[in-house]
């Protein structure tokens, strides 16, 4: 059975069109009402940080990072992430947030916050946050806020509101 192989690579603008097909297929129209969408409206990616996996001449996945703030910290916002079904089980997924996380690290990022599957997202390095120490503007499953600490502290010193980097 043939199994492609894929690429990482900073997201280009020429990727728009693309990421957001993608984003449609993987999380609908109902994606806009989304908490997590609120903290990244407005807020341009960073694009060093955001990644493409590229299947030959395909887009086969995306994440994006977005700053924002947790209280008065600056902080990231990892997803949305999104990988195509033709390419999903091949890694792809992991290894764009293994990427992104590593790149957030080398340019002295502390915290990634998400909001998703712990069984997924725990053995990349994220952990569950107490709700009552770090909150989100809006409605929100609490056993789905997850933050990764890229620095020793980092995550237990986390607390407050996370913010659009704008507010």
């Amino acid at each position: 059975m043939f199994s492609p192989t894929y690429i990482l690579r900073p997201t280009q603008p020429s990727d728009a069109a693309d990421i957001e097909a993608l984003h449609e297929m993987a999380f609908g129209p109902g994606r806009f009402a989304r908490t997590a969408f609120r903290l990244r409206e407005g807020v341009a990616p960073d694009p060093q940080l955001s990644l493409v996996a590229q299947f030959s001449d395909r887009l086969g996945g995306s994440v994006t990072m977005t700053p924002i703030r947790i209280g008065p910290e600056p902080a990231l916002l990892l997803g949305p992430l999104a990988v195509h079904p033709d390419f999903a089980r091949k890694g792809a997924g992991r290894s764009l947030v293994r990427a992104s996380l590593e790149a957030a690290r080398r340019v002295g990022h502390r915290l990634v916050l998400l909001v998703g599957d712990e069984p997924y997202y725990g053995p990349l390095g994220f952990a569950r946050v107490d709700y009552t120490k770090l909150t989100l503007p809006g409605p929100v499953d609490p056993r789905r806020v997850l933050l990764a600490g890229l620095v020793p502290g980092a995550f237990e010193a986390a607390a407050g509101m996370a913010k659009n980097w704008h507010w």
